[in-house]
């Protein structure tokens, strides 16, 4: 809905990105990988074994099975999840050492990053920001 200055303003209040969830065939290695591999703190008050929830700090990641949740398994194409680490090096080396493979780290200009997949193939991105604060927004709300 346009306002007469050209700009926008919400239908809805959109407080911010709650969860993503991430669809796996093999419930272990998922927690293993997520909750040792990765040292995501477990939220206590998941609902179900099916349905996993692993806190990153600002967004939710919901591991859980398609298969009981009325959908096919598909796993997450290539930026789907990015996760900010101090140090994309240190992290590609940490997690080559526990047996993660990761792909060559590259440089954007802005920032640093190296993929790698989950037991299941989900792609995920292991990134560092170095120029700007990467919160901008167009339009305020």
């Amino acid at each position: 809905m346009p306002f007469e200055t050209g700009g926008t303003r919400s239908v809805i209040d959109v407080q911010r990105v709650d969860y993503i969830r991430v669809p796996v065939t093999d419930m272990e290695k998922a927690n293993h990988f997520y909750g040792e591999v990765l040292g995501l703190a477990r939220n206590p008050s998941s609902p179900a074994e099916d349905w996993v929830e692993y806190e990153t700090g600002n967004v939710t990641l919901a591991v859980m099975t398609p298969h009981t949740h009325d959908y096919e398994f598909t796993p997450l194409p290539p930026g789907t999840i990015a996760l900010r680490v101090p140090d994309v090096a240190e992290a590609k080396a940490k997690l080559e050492a526990a047996g993660v493979q990761v792909n060559e780290m590259w440089d954007s200009g802005v920032c640093h990053g190296a993929g790698l997949r989950d037991p299941d193939g989900n792609a995920i991105l292991l990134h560092h920001r170095y120029k700007g604060s990467g919160a901008t927004r167009l339009h305020p709300i």
